[in-house]
């Protein structure tokens, strides 16, 4: 697929999403027009991060790359189960942004509005199975207070029936999501409007 299937965006009426006096290349590199063009074809809008760390293509593609293998990629926690991850560490972080556009994904994979706002507000109360609430329980301890994380911690991810893998996968979205959640709130970045209604 090329650029060329895309309506060319416009990079002057991209308004930086963060609190930063940024401009974005003009134009924007052809992958970057694809990258957006894919974004608002199959999702109706640019995700506010996306725009915000295009001002440096090269940082964008790299946040790009890993964020897509991290939620999009081969594992065996579900796309919702990711989320949900997600979800907790960014309300243990009170990252406004990650709560309201990953809210609305947990929203949307589970089919369930009241998931969501729980999520948000606190994973604790929300209808989860037991497995979860362990995975959860320690991807918060990883946002928190990883270096107090010891082999108990990761025993009972495997009494719950979590791989090694899935272990790994679990650290690495928390991870991910904690730094994501230090640059969205440090930047003052905004959640796209269309969040807000999202799956609703």
């Amino acid at each position: 697929m090329t650029t060329t299937d895309f309506q060319k965006i416009d990079s002057a009426q991209l308004a930086h999403p963060t609190a930063l006096k940024l401009s974005l290349p003009d134009p924007l590199p052809d992958d970057i027009q694809e990258l957006f063009g894919k974004c608002q074809s199959k999702l109706g809008l640019i995700p506010n991060v996306l725009i915000a760390f295009a001002h440096r293509p090269e940082k964008l593609r790299a946040f790009s790359q890993m964020y897509n293998e991290l939620m999009l990629g081969d594992s065996s926690l579900s796309k919702l189960e990711r989320e949900m991850i997600a979800v907790a560490v960014s309300s243990i972080n009170s990252c406004w942004y990650c709560q309201v556009a990953h809210g609305a994904a947990v929203r949307e994979y589970s089919n369930k509005p009241e998931l969501g706002e729980a999520m948000v507000m606190n994973y604790r109360y929300a209808d989860l199975t037991s497995k979860q609430r362990i995975m959860l329980d320690f991807a918060v301890k990883v946002a928190k207070s990883s270096s107090e994380i010891g082999e108990g911690d990761r025993k009972l991810l495997r009494t719950a029936g979590f791989s090694e893998e899935d272990i790994w996968d679990i650290c690495e979205v928390a991870a991910f999501f904690s730094m994501s959640n230090r640059m969205a709130s440090a930047t003052g970045m905004q959640p796209n409007p269309e969040y807000h209604a999202a799956a609703r």
